[in-house]
């Protein structure tokens, strides 16, 4: 099956309203050519999934300035002033979420698990709205798992099949949302023969990949 495709091309199969999972923290190992690309497409009332929403000029902030999102799923905004003044002005909502209980989420969703438990968030406001359980004489909440449309990856090298090997602290969020999304778009930055990366360096296997991008248009 092959799997190459264009930046254009595979933006071009996103509608307007979807929900995105996109890999990155600060904009280091997130998928720029995808993002520009959304941005040019004009892809609108997005449901984003990620670690945070960058800084105005970098990352998913591009989508923020640009308006795209109406809603974002996120660790952090403080690096994005723009993120703060949209939902400030309500024409943004922000769910933050604990940064390592949003990656057990996407875990969660991945792994086809029915929820997380978690004693972070107990007695703040993270807890509101949400189920409390107690084992073992200790409170924990249930947060649910997450799952998104499309997955938008990067990675250091994908082969012609879709294995993928990660650059360090790139890899960041990006394995995990590859195993948690309908459909997975990788952006690496090298595409090289299948057996050029060495199997015990292959993270996240080319079942999990539907898309390589090859080129920007």
């Amino acid at each position: 099956m092959h799997k190459g495709t264009s930046c254009s091309k595979a933006v071009e199969s996103i509608p307007d309203g979807a929900t995105l999972m996109i890999g990155g923290f600060l904009g280091v190992g997130s998928p720029h050519r995808l993002i520009d690309e959304l941005v040019r497409q004009g892809r609108k009332n997005l449901t984003i999934i990620a670690n945070d929403t960058g800084r105005p000029e970098v990352g998913i902030g591009k989508l923020i300035v640009a308006k795209l999102v109406k809603k974002a799923i996120v660790s952090h905004i403080g690096t994005n002033p723009e993120t703060q003044r949209q939902l400030i002005a309500g024409e943004l909502e922000v769910i933050l979420t604990p940064q390592g209980t949003l990656a057990e989420q996407i875990r969660a969703g991945g792994y086809g698990l029915g929820g997380v438990l978690t004693a972070t968030g107990i007695g703040t406001i993270v807890a509101e709205g949400k189920q409390v359980i107690e084992l073992q004489g200790k409170q924990y909440l249930i947060e649910l798992p997450l799952r998104a449309d499309f997955a938008l990856i990067a990675a250091h090298r994908s082969d012609y099949l879709g294995n993928l090997e990660y650059s360090l602290t790139a890899r960041n969020f990006n394995s995990l949302m590859a195993m948690a999304a309908d459909h997975v778009v990788v952006e690496p930055d090298h595409i090289v023969p299948v057996g050029v990366i060495p199997p015990d360096d292959v993270v996240t296997p080319f079942c999990c990949v539907d898309q390589i991008i090859e080129r920007c248009n």
